[in-house]
């Protein structure tokens, strides 16, 4: 299975965007899911972290600006992220604690990353 992300661009600060990534097909379950980046030159760092139950984190950079939310039933994982400042430029990442089938293990996947550039 693949991790799909998708809706990166280019904003001016203050604007919006909202990622989306979802599972490239039908699993037996999805645990935890979240958004890392990861700007030039740093490591890259936890966003937002959602569990099944709907409980979610932030990081305090992002708190009151960007909200994390998932739809079960498509095994999909959204950011929407308001009033964005140069500083959020980076490569954004998915994530996705997945287990295949009822007999399989869990583990972590990983989406192929997509770049969000907020201009000053």
């Amino acid at each position: 299975v693949q991790l799909q992300a998708s809706g990166g661009g280019l904003v001016q600060a203050g604007g919006s965007l909202r990622l989306s990534c979802a599972a490239s097909r039908s699993v037996f379950s999805v645990n935890n899911m979240g958004w890392y980046r990861q700007a030039p030159g740093k490591q890259r760092e936890l966003v937002a972290t959602i569990i099944s139950s709907g409980r979610t984190n932030y990081a305090d950079s992002v708190k009151g600006r960007f909200t994390i939310s998932r739809d079960n039933a498509k095994n999909t994982v959204y950011l929407q992220m308001n009033s964005l400042k140069p500083e959020d430029t980076a490569v954004y990442y998915c994530n996705a604690q997945i287990r295949l089938s009822a007999w399989g293990s869990e583990r972590a996947y990983w989406g192929q990353g997509t770049l969000v550039t907020v201009s000053s």
